[in-house]
């Protein structure tokens, strides 16, 4: 076994070194003249023998790319001088990268078997004029890299080994010591344990007469931790020497009393369901083999879910945003036997930004917290708090919020989880054992963070590999989708306590005995602690009965899916832990639960664990806070003000977060109405002084409220930990409840978006009161610029005027007499109108009246409201409606030209006091956002959208063919229905959109896996299509489509299932997204000679995808111009423009040399580009989202057959799934435009049988 390293040359262009060096020089002044940089691949070969020729060739294949010659080598590029300065940075090496495992698979996939890991290090060259001081080059090292995360490496990497022996199984000698040793055990094992749990363990082991093991007393410590037995909300609460009622979950449970019976699960599961109805949807017949779809009815019932992951995103930002979005995921997998993942909500809370040159903006890193801004999906929130309030103590989300809320769906078949009997299986699905995560639950609950050492919040770091979460979540749909047939009996998702927490609460109440060896290991030294406790992501446990076992293997392998079977529900009670490591159990053994003469590290009574416990009591005393009246500057004007509210990121744009997640997957997101119930999740440092009265408080009211509106909480979470120790101060996070509203929409069309719609006057525009005459300014975003909170805030003061206006506005989205709308929150009256006037780039005329009211109050008070804008005609018609149901509705204004020149005129009381262009005013908005784009994307980039949004107008779509007629052979009866594979790969994610498309356009659709052709166990022969989708194959981490190519040109099987289907004339290709970048690769479009084959079969590639300019994913609705081409799905749709979705990270076309490009060109098989709102093809950010020369977006072969696209029609078909079309369009549009792409292929299907001559 040895490390082999193969270096890769950096594209200069692509390599980022020219920031990198400013802020080098920022840092250490001029002596540092040049930065160069490469990469290095650190190969574990596992073989007796070197590489051999061909082994080497597939490598260089693997890490190389096709247009480079030279570009990876086994010797460095760098040669330093003495006076430079070589620097290594990569992973952390205690366990192995998701990156590492996906890499690995690419090599299997390429038949390279004798690699087992691949860590991917930078190493940099700095280029001075005299050697660095040693604290000059620590300076710099430190610079470079996140210490939670990677390290430097002082020396190349030669050997993975970890030099780690798993920690031996000791007991606590509770008998002995008492309650010492257990304190002792408490911190040498981070258990967390307080007094009162000290006490009770201390107790429970001396009355069973045994010391506890060390794994038990983990076990313990996360199975009742804060984090999983949520001891706050069940407790006894004496408020100032008064013990209340009832616990604050008692409280929150009775909201369901007033509320809408609708409820299928309720507190319980992690997720909460409301009735659904029935529903027509597609079912592949058989999901544990190639098989086609089917459109079966069912009844499915509205799922959501709602979690923070706030300590492990705080440690690492990225993995632990990455892995708290995943445990959302598998709460809404986990439901019932099983459910559908639909689709997501992200919140983000964080201190102060403190961005250069601005004021009261994002504290990201200040002691070993940093703040979250990875990704959010649908919908959500970000805000920012910090502030040393008037008391003398520090407010801020130094400890982050990162909220994540889950939509999914249920089969009424499957809502009710079985009991676990004897003789089921326990069975584990997902990725294997690693070090992570160990004690998270006990270090999330620990009262103020920081006071654990720091080298356990290593321990914290998440390791997220969405790879192994979308092929765990396929095998579970797979369960899923068999119906009635669902061989999942229960089913619950890995959290905080890893497999003892899931293990013991999927055996509740019959027990278990479980087999330490039958786990999957990812590291070979875990003890068996770890394995038990390990907070490892990626897994979920599952009851299985024995006649299912073959068909769950079978759709496990064709997932790729680990499936370990680990137990065995016994029926005696009792949770059994076998320490089997170093003599696993026979097969024998395990089928009968036997433990033999093995040791037992865990071996507890369920009810002592999971059972009724004595509540604990915790007394809480009221603390009166200072507030102080809001004292603002007596000169400060209207546009002062607006220019700091609008840039609080609470306020400003959140384009610094939509656009780089990708929000159109699966076809199946609309905006919504609702009828709801809620999720409560509460984020507050509830153990400090005052602050636990503050949360009982805000139970209450909320509780009362939700009784008046007859609303309910069915479900939710609490972090209780929301304090950080910075130096010797304790700095608590904001008190947070997030309401989660969720519901069944019965007309997904009925939306109203808050763009402005009817302009040059011809809209009205209205203002809602919820409590009318009322403009309070207490925690006012105008008060956090000026480092206030003030006295008096905002207040529901009438809930039932809340449901009134609720009701009347219900009944005119139904008559669909609201042309926009907006809610008035932060930042209030003003920002709301002008967020109005930005979505729809219009100006308006706003005038406003409140005799004896500042303008200040007016225009900057929260207080709760609505802004409709209405058709002038229907505005008195409609105030009428709201005044007669009890609600304030008055005219404000009505709406201005188009354009990003018209203006915005504010006049308050007759005195004017705002007249300025949309796009400026646009542009203090935007400012924060754009502040945060540099430093996550190209700047240049950055620099050109915010331009190009002060200048643009609106897209100009237009129509060169009729999309609502029908094509005349997709009318005749009788004639045979073609058939096409949607073949998806590991880490495809656009299957099911693409699925729906064709079987819209009359195809018959199956699904088809790589793992399928490869076995052998399918072929191409009887399909007349061949659909590559969109996704991240093996997380494109060798570049995108670089694996799924890697298993297309090196597995004989497939490589002769795809030539065949390439050569026939009968046949036709689409490949979209991460499937255009695989066409490019295998040369089935843009090849520079498409006639020229190598000796294995292959074509040369002329056209390849690269990394986007902006240097990160993109996720946009853009303009596609369809021009003249031989491309057969684009038939008669030339001369159109369209809008159409884009979700990638690597969408630049590279072409091998400018005489390929020229040579597509003039054979007209670029038939898609990027345009601007002229019509005009463009390399403009981001109406080309990538940097696609030409704005290129598609090129098909010179027959027309085969197209490769980046963007994404199959997420169009319906008119619906557009964010955005003319007015004209939505209201006549039955069917969208791109379904014509797909009715194209199928009339050529039936127009040529034997293919086109």
């Amino acid at each position: 076994m040895v490390v082999l390293h193969y270096y890769q040359r950096l594209n200069e262009a692509d390599s980022g070194l020219g920031s990198l060096l400013q802020s080098v020089q920022a840092l250490l002044g001029d002596g540092v003249r040049v930065v160069q940089k490469e990469q290095c691949f650190n190969v574990n070969w596992t073989g007796a023998a070197p590489p051999n020729g061909q082994e080497t060739a597939m490598l260089h294949w693997v890490f190389g790319c096709p247009f480079e010659q030279g570009n990876i080598a086994t010797e460095s590029f760098l040669s330093p001088s003495p006076s430079d300065l070589l620097i290594e940075i990569g992973p952390r090496l205690n366990f192995s990268t998701a990156a590492s495992t996906n890499a690995v698979s690419v090599c299997r996939a390429a038949g390279l078997e004798k690699i087992d890991r691949i860590e991917c290090s930078r190493r940099y060259l700095f280029k001075c004029d005299k050697r660095l001081s040693s604290s000059q080059e620590t300076t710099l090292a430190a610079s470079l890299f996140d210490r939670m995360t990677e390290q430097r490496y002082p020396e190349p990497i030669s050997s993975f080994a970890i030099a780690t022996h798993p920690e031996p199984v000791f007991y606590v000698n509770i008998l002995g010591e008492g309650r010492a040793a257990l304190a002792k055990a408490n911190i040498q094992l981070g258990l967390a344990f307080d007094s009162w749990d000290l006490d009770f363990y201390t107790a429970l082991f001396q009355k069973l007469g045994r010391n506890p093991s060390s794994v038990e007393c983990f076990d313990l410590a996360q199975s009742n931790s804060e984090h999983s037995r949520h001891w706050f909300f069940k407790g006894r609460l004496l408020l100032d020497g008064e013990e209340l009622k009832e616990s604050l979950f008692e409280s929150i449970m009775k909201t369901q009393e007033r509320s809408n019976p609708n409820n299928v699960i309720k507190f319980c599961d992690n997720s909460s369901a409301i009735q659904g109805r029935e529903v027509l949807s597609l079912w592949p017949r058989d999901p544990s083999r190639s098989s086609p779809f089917e459109k079966r009815t069912s009844t499915r019932h509205v799922i959501f879910t709602a979690e923070t992951h706030n300590f492990p995103t705080g440690v690492a930002p990225f993995s632990g945003a990455t892995t708290g979005t995943g445990g959302r995921i598998r709460d809404v997998q986990c439901t019932g036997r099983g459910a559908h993942v639909i689709a997501g909500t992200a919140g983000y809370s964080f201190g102060n930004l403190h961005i250069p040159g601005e004021s009261q903006l994002p504290v990201i890193f200040e002691n070993r917290f940093s703040a979250p801004i990875p990704v959010p999906f649908g919908t959500g929130f970000a805000r920012s708090f910090g502030m040393r309030l008037a008391d003398g103590e520090r407010h801020e989300w130094i400890k982050p919020i990162m909220f994540s809320g889950g939509i999914g769906a249920i089969e009424d078949v499957h809502v009710r989880k079985e009991l676990p009997q004897a003789g089921m299986d326990v069975v584990k699905v997902g990725g294997p054992v690693y070090r992570i995560g160990v004690g998270g639950g006990a270090a999330s609950s620990i009262q103020v963070q920081g006071d654990n050492a720091s080298e356990l919040d290593f321990g914290a770091v998440q390791r997220g590999d969405a790879e192994m979460e979308q092929k765990m979540n396929r095998v579970l749909r797979g369960c899923v989708e068999s119906g009635e047939k669902n061989p999942i009996c229960s089913l619950h998702d890995q959290g905080a306590g890893g497999n003892g927490n899931v293990l013991k609460e999927l055996s509740e109440p019959a027990g278990a005995v479980i087999y330490a060896s039958r786990f999957q290991l990812g590291d070979p030294t875990l003890s068996v602690l770890e394995i038990w406790g390990a907070e490892y992501q990626e897994s979920n446990a599952l009851l299985l009965r024995p006649q299912h076992v073959d068909f769950l293997r079978r759709l496990a392998r064709r997932e790729r899916c680990p499936v370990d079977f680990v137990g065995k529900i016994t029926g005696d009670g009792r949770i059994v832990l076998v320490d089997d490591t170093k003599v696993p159990v026979s097969d024998t053994e395990f089928g009968k639960g036997q433990v033999g003469e093995h040791a037992t590290p865990v071996n507890l009574k369920l009810e002592w664990v999971l059972g009724k416990m004595p509540r604990k009591e915790f007394i809480l005393n009221r603390v009166n806070r200072a507030l102080q009246p809001l004292d603002l500057p007596r000169d400060l004007s209207v546009v002062d003000a607006l220019q700091r509210v609008l840039r609080l990121p609470s306020v400003a744009s959140k384009r610094y977060l939509t656009n780089k997640v990708d929000r159109s997957v699966t076809g199946l997101v609309a905006q919504q109405q609702c009828d709801v119930k809620c999720s409560g999740n509460w984020m507050w440092a509830a153990k400090l002084p005052g602050e636990g009265a503050a949360l009982a408080k805000a139970c209450r009211a909320m509780c009362s409220v939700m009784g008046e509106l007859g609303v309910a909480v069915d479900g939710g979470k609490d972090s209780l930990s929301m304090a950080a120790r910075v130096g010797t101060e304790t700095v608590k996070a904001p008190g947070t409840l997030v309401i989660s509203a969720y519901a069944v929409c019965p007309d997904i069309t009925a939306t109203v978006t808050p763009d402005l719609k009817c302009p040059d006057g011809k809209g009205t525009l209205l203002h809602v009161a919820i409590s009318p005459d009322r403009y309070r300014l207490g925690g006012s975003a105008l008060a956090q610029c000026f480092s206030q909170v003030g006295d008096v805030s905002p207040d529901l003061d009438n809930p039932k005027t809340l449901v009134s206006c609720f009701q009347v506005t219900q009944a005119l989205l139904k008559d669909r007499m609201i042309s926009a709308g907006h809610d008035v929150s932060d930042g209030g009256l003003l920002t709301c109108l002008l967020e109005m006037a930005f979505a729809g780039n219009c100006g308006a005329q706003i005038e406003l009246r409140a005799p004896g009211i500042n303008a200040l109050d007016i225009l900057f008070a929260e207080e709760l409201g609505l802004v409709v804008e209405v058709p002038r005609a229907a505005a008195t018609d409609v105030c009428r409606r709201y005044r007669e149901a009890g609600v304030r509705c008055v005219p404000v204004g009505y709406s201005g030209p188009r354009g990003p020149v018209a203006m915005v005129q504010v006049t308050v009381n007759g005195q004017e006091v705002l007249a300025e262009k949309v796009s400026v005013l646009r542009g203090w908005w935007e400012a924060t956002s754009f502040q945060l784009e540099r430093l996550q994307a190209n700047p240049d980039c950055v620099a050109q959208e915010e331009a190009g949004l002060a200048k643009r107008t609106e897209p100009n779509f237009t129509l060169a063919f009729n999309p609502q007629e029908d094509l005349p052979l997709l009318q005749e009866i009788g004639l045979p229905v073609p058939r096409v594979a949607v073949l998806r790969e590991e880490g495809s994610n656009g299957d099911r959109e693409m699925v729906a498309a064709f079987l819209m356009a009359g195809f018959q659709v199956w699904d088809l896996t790589m793992q399928d052709l490869c076995s052998g166990e399918m072929t191409l022969d009887s399909f007349r299509g061949l659909v590559f989708v969109g996704g991240f194959s093996y997380a494109d981490v060798l570049g995108s489509a670089k694996g799924w190519a890697a298993s297309v040109t090196f597995n004989h099987r497939a490589r002769a299932q795809f030539q065949a289907f390439h050569q026939r004339k009968d046949t036709f290709s689409l490949g979209v997204c991460n499937g255009c970048q695989l066409m490019a690769f295998l040369g089935w479009v843009g090849a520079e000679r498409p006639d020229v084959k190598t000796a294995g079969g292959t074509i040369q590639p002329g056209v390849l995808l690269c990394p986007n300019t902006s240097g990160r994913f993109e996720s946009r609705f853009v303009s596609l111009g369809i021009e003249e081409s031989p491309a057969l799905m684009l038939r008669g749709m030339a001369g159109s423009t369209l809008g159409i979705w884009v979700a990638h990270g690597e969408g630049r076309m590279r072409f091998r040399s400018p005489q390929v490009l020229a040579q597509l060109r003039a054979a007209r098989l670029i038939p898609l580009r990027y345009v601007d709102d002229q019509g005009l093809p463009t390399e403009e950010y981001p109406l080309n989202p990538n940097g696609s020369p030409l704005g290129i977006a598609g090129i098909c072969s010179p027959d027309g057959r085969h197209l490769a696209m980046m963007p994404h029609p199959e997420r169009c078909v319906l008119p619906w799934q557009w964010p955005w079309m003319p007015t004209s369009w939505r209201l006549s549009m039955k069917v969208s435009p791109w379904l014509r792409m797909f009715q194209n292929a199928c009339e050529w299907c039936l127009q040529h049988p034997e293919g086109q001559p």
